[in-house]
């Protein structure tokens, strides 16, 4: 791998914050705001080091489902054998960017492939792809871990 030196951006200056904490979610409550938005990131393994891709998800009945097409990177997941050994996370927030308020949720857990047809089917009318390209089928995030917490205004 080629080594690259490292660039210092210039820094922002910095602006002023209000204070803010944060509370841990429920597993229950994590689930809840997963399921309230379809966007968010798959981290996943290639060529041993750490991948991360933005995707569109739908959660049905706890599981993550994602679309993969054809030829994307996420590709290698249906190839890999159907084991417990593919593990995956999956990270969805809701974060205003002007008053950094909001959520974070990460759902950990085994990935597998959806094989069954009338499944596939109902995921490819529930998830439209966002780019004009074949579907490979869908995976199957089923979570082993949630966490979660929430960014609030401190009470004066």
């Amino acid at each position: 791998m080629e080594r690259r030196p490292v660039r210092n951006a210039p820094l922002a200056p910095a602006r002023p914050t209000s204070r803010r904490r944060t509370e841990e979610l429920g597993t229950q409550e994590a689930l809840r705001l997963l399921g309230s938005v379809d966007l968010g990131r798959i981290v996943f393994t290639r060529d041993a080091l750490p991948a991360v891709r933005p995707v569109n998800h739908l959660l049905d009945r706890g599981d993550v489902i994602v679309r993969v097409q054809d030829g994307s990177t996420l590709a290698a997941l249906l190839a890999a054998p159907d084991s417990p050994d593919v593990v995956v996370a999956y990270e969805a927030d809701a974060i205003d960017p002007d008053t950094c308020l909001g959520w974070s949720v990460v759902a950990t857990g085994y990935v597998s492939a959806v094989t069954d047809p009338t499944e596939l089917n109902r995921y490819a009318q529930l998830l439209e792809p966002w780019a004009d390209a074949p579907s490979s089928g869908a995976v199957r995030i089923r979570p082993g871990v949630i966490t979660g917490f929430r960014l609030r205004a401190d009470d004066p």
